[in-house]
Parts: structure tokens; C-alpha cells; sequence
């Protein structure tokens, strides 16, 4: 039980803010990114500490980064060995984040950190998480806009855990919600269902979202469908049964087609089954068995990477901040998270 000297202090003591950062090459908007993410948190009334997650860049990114923290004691650098992607290497930063809210945005600017004071002031008002969902997405083709908008009300369908919609990482969530995710150490990450199957009271905060200061994105139609597979095999058995259903439609055709064939073999003494209609139902069946095959080896897979159970990631370097979010809690984490394990 706390005396009450401490009880006084720790009502005094200001709210501590930690704000995670994953990069991949982004040396082009980090300096202009620190700028006004500097100016932000500097305006609230929150002892604050920047957390730069490095994965694993090939650029001067981590060199600004490290440039960044010997200019502003606040600032924690994290050096992943390798690039392990941006979902692992946003659990590294939330793994260090120790404030009592822990905002997650990217670099490239396309969520303002000019948006943070309204998610900390709704925050405040009872929620566990906030979110920012787009009403626009400025800066992206038509096709990407029409690609994103239809996966997030497709897996919302196919899923029980309610993702919302047109939201990515930017959010502000507290430390409960932070440690809850701390909790899963499951290897194939979905964050943005992550997010919402830890539950606690969320909501949303609407956000016309800019296009990229600088630089490329490094989300391609590829990677995107990946993580579209990655986001409905890890949050719903719906492809299973897709393929199940499939199974079944085709067996049942093939039922029909055999009875027919026995029909005009009886009445008309001849044989209909030629060479075309052969190929088409051995095709037909081929295909199928290996697209019901792709999706339980989907599955397999993932449960193939989950009995391994290796760590999410390693850290080369590991740069912590003198912020008071970052001091002996992030300190004493620091050797079990160097690993992943948490």
C-alpha cells in the first residue's frame, strides 16, 4: 500500500505519452517527421518519450535516428537485426513503451501528428483505444483506394472480431491495452486485428489522411495481398469452409453428370463421355483440389511457424531514452524483448 507521500506524489506527477515509430527507409520525411512531431508533443502537457523502431533499413535511416536521440535525451532508438517487417517491428516498440498512453503513428506523414491532442482528449474521456479512421485517403490511385476500402468490409464480414474500417495503425491506446498485446507472441501479426481483439472500450476519431511527404511507399499490390491473406487466415476459418462448400458443389455436380450419362447409356445404347467433356471434368477437379489444397496449406503453414516458437525479432542496438517513460521499466524489459519473447 502506497504511504501517503507517495500516493501525493504520484497524483502530481504529470501523464507520461510514449509514441512508437516503425521506419523502413524512410530518411527522406524523418527529419521533417521529427520536426513537427517534436513541435506536438512539446505543446502537450505530457512528460513525453519518442520510441524509433529501425527494421533494418538499408538507407541513412538509422543514422538520422541516432543523430535525432544525441540531440534530444527523449528519444529511443531500437536496431532490429534484420528487417523483419512492420507488424514485428511495431510490437519491438510497443514492448518498450511504458507510458501511461502509447500512440503508434507512421513516418511518412500521411497521419498529421497534428491529429495527437485530439486522440489524448478523447482518450480522456473513458476510452481504452482511439483510432483514426480516414474519410479520405488522399494522394492514392483509384485502384488503391477501391482495393482498401473493399478489404476491410470484406473481412468484417468473414471475421467475429469487428475490425473497423478504413483505420490503420494511428491510434492512441493505454497502458493496459498496451500490455494486453504485450501478451500475444503469436509470429504471424495481424496488428490491425490485434488491435480490436483485445477489446476494452474503443473509438474512433475521423481524419482526412495526406498523401507521403517524401519518398515511396513500400507497400506494393503484392505485399497488400499479402497482408490481406495474413489478415483474414489469422482472424477467421472462412476460407475453410469456402473450400469445404466448394467440395461440395462440385461432388454434387459430378452426381448429376454421372446420372445423366448412366440415363442416356440406358436409353439410347451409346456412350456420351468423349475426350472434351473428359478433360473439362479432370481439369475442373484438378483445380479445385489445388485451390482447397493452397488454403489448407495457408493454415498448415502458420501453424508450422507457431510450434517453432521463435522470438518475433533481435536487436542489434538498443538506444534508450532518459524520459520518464523510458527509464527503469523500459530498462528492465530490455534483455527478455531483445529477443522477442516478452
Amino acid at each position: 500500500m502506497p504511504s501517503p507521500s507517495e500516493s501525493q506524489s504520484n497524483q502530481l506527477r504529470s501523464p507520461s505519452l510514449s509514441v512508437v515509430v516503425p521506419a523502413y527507409n524512410e530518411e527522406e520525411v524523418l527529419p521533417e517527421f521529427h520536426s513537427r512531431m517534436v513541435s506536438v508533443l512539446n505543446t502537450l502537457a505530457w512528460e513525453w518519450t519518442l520510441i524509433y523502431v529501425n527494421d533494418g533499413s538499408s538507407d541513412q535511416t538509422l543514422l538520422k535516428m541516432l543523430s535525432l536521440r544525441n540531440q534530444d535525451t527523449r528519444i529511443c532508438v531500437i536496431d532490429l537485426s534484420r528487417n523483419f517487417g512492420k507488424e514485428i517491428a511495431l510490437t519491438a516498440g510497443l514492448d518498450h513503451a511504458t507510458g501511461d498512453a502509447v500512440v503508434v503513428i507512421d513516418a511518412d506523414l500521411q497521419d498529421p501528428p497534428e491529429l495527437i491532442p485530439a486522440l489524448l482528449e478523447k482518450l480522456s474521456s473513458g476510452y481504452d483505444v482511439v483510432y483514426a479512421q480516414r474519410t479520405t485517403r488522399e494522394g492514392e490511385s483509384p485502384l488503391k483506394k477501391l482495393t482498401a476500402r473493399s478489404f476491410y468490409r470484406v473481412i468484417q464480414q468473414l471475421t467475429r472480431v469487428q475490425i473497423p474500417v478504413d483505420t490503420g495503425d494511428f491510434r492512441v491506446m493505454s497502458q493496459r491495452v498496451v500490455q494486453s498485446l504485450g501478451t500475444l507472441r503469436e509470429r504471424n501479426r495481424f496488428m490491425k486485428g490485434l488491435f480490436a481483439w483485445v477489446g476494452f472500450r474503443q473509438g474512433a476519431l475521423p481524419y482526412r489522411r495526406h498523401p507521403r511527404f517524401a519518398g515511396r511507399t513500400k507497400w506494393n499490390y503484392w505485399r497488400l495481398w499479402n497482408l490481406a491473406i495474413e489478415g483474414v487466415t489469422s482472424f477467421s476459418m472462412a476460407p475453410l469452409r469456402v473450400a469445404t462448400y466448394v467440395g461440395l458443389m462440385v461432388a454434387t455436380g459430378a452426381l448429376l453428370y454421372a446420372a445423366v450419362t448412366i440415363y442416356r447409356t440406358l436409353t439410347y445404347g451409346e456412350a456420351v463421355a468423349g475426350y472434351p467433356s473428359l478433360m473439362v471434368v479432370i481439369l475442373l477437379l484438378g483445380g479445385v483440389q489445388l485451390m482447397t489444397m493452397g488454403i489448407l496449406g495457408e493454415y498448415v503453414g502458420r501453424m508450422f511457424d507457431e510450434t517453432k516458437r521463435r522470438p518475433l525479432y533481435f536487436i542489434q542496438n538498443y538506444h534508450s531514452a532518459a524520459g520518464p517513460s523510458a527509464g527503469a521499466a523500459a530498462s528492465a524489459r530490455v534483455t527478455d524483448s531483445a529477443t522477442g519473447q516478452g
